[in-house]
């Protein structure tokens, strides 16, 4: 049957092509035309499974604080304001753009590029729950980007983890009992979050956005949180594990000449996942395996040489 349909859709698109125009050319401007459609549709999904997730996060934190939720709403910030901030410094990047990498002991070229104080200041903003709330405002997913499609996951864990601290402290009424019934959302969520920081780690900006170091400590935080850890770990430990894999490995397999600024970001990413408690002997043994792996192709590539 596939045969013979094959056969028919060769003599249509035969018979049907304009003149001019041989078989083979018709042929791909119609699979050109068809990839087009698909790439539509495709983008069309990813939106409404944007739009969908966005509806379930709301849902949940209601369900959890409804009071939160009211409050919450009175703050009429756009997304721009955010994704705005982050393109826009008056100081000049451009002497990082041309760093050769020769000097990786400089701990002053790293601090030029904001990150490494942005690591300590966002280990303190953990803590700080009113920070969270001005830093991140709701977004728009009508149009989504890369930008948005970590920041969309990470606005609505901040939430969470905010709830969960005002709740801690007395000021604030929660249920989260209903994380139960709805695991899906936090787990979707955290795991959107790692996609969205394994992008930005592959393809490294200058300066370096703040929401990675901002992500990174809200994953921590989830982690360690006495009634989150369990939801985040149950569902999710297995693509926190891939997402240290591809950590090291973008320290072990980037070749680009100006990479050593972009990589020490990372690395510094690393050494505030080994922090924790709950990732720390499973990324020591990454680490040693990756660290491995590399010294056996030092070895091969020695050995071939010293054959010539």
């Amino acid at each position: 049957y596939l045969k013979i349909s094959k056969l028919a859709l060769a003599f249509a698109i035969i018979h049907s092509k304009p003149p001019g125009k041989s078989s083979k050319e018709y042929t791909e401007y119609l699979a050109r035309t068809v990839s087009e459609q698909d790439f539509g549709w495709k983008w069309k999904v990813e939106v409404l499974e944007a739009e969908v997730l966005r509806l379930r996060q709301e849902l949940l934190l209601n369900r959890i604080s409804p009071r939160f939720c009211l409050e919450n709403r009175k703050q009429d910030t756009s997304a721009e304001t955010l994704l705005g901030q982050e393109s826009i410094n008056p100081t000049s990047y451009s002497s990082q753009l041309e760093d050769s990498g020769c000097d990786v002991c400089n701990d002053s070229a790293f601090d030029s590029l904001g990150i490494a104080s942005e690591f300590h200041q966002s280990e303190h903003n953990v803590n700080t729950s009113k920070h969270w709330l001005e830093r991140v405002p709701p977004l728009n997913l009508c149009h989504t980007s890369k930008e948005q499609s970590l920041t969309a996951p990470l606005h609505f864990l901040q939430r969470l983890l905010e709830i969960r601290k005002l709740s801690e402290g007395g000021i604030l009424q929660a249920d989260f009992s209903e994380l139960e019934n709805d695991s899906f959302t936090i787990c979707n969520s955290v795991s959107q979050l790692l996609d969205g920081l394994t992008f930005f780690y592959n393809s490294p900006k200058f300066p370096a956005p703040s929401f990675l170091t901002e992500g990174v400590c809200v994953l921590l935080s989830l982690i360690t949180d006495s009634k989150l850890s369990n939801h985040v770990l149950k569902k999710c430990f297995k693509k926190i594990e891939e997402f240290k894999k591809n950590l090291i490995q973008i320290i072990l397999r980037n070749r680009s000449v100006n990479r050593f600024q972009a990589l020490h970001s990372v690395s510094q990413t690393l050494g505030l996942l080994g922090r924790n408690n709950i990732l720390r002997n499973s990324l020591i043994s990454l680490l040693l395996s990756g660290v491995r792996q590399f010294a056996e192709q030092l070895l091969q590539a020695h050995q071939v040489l010293s054959s010539f």
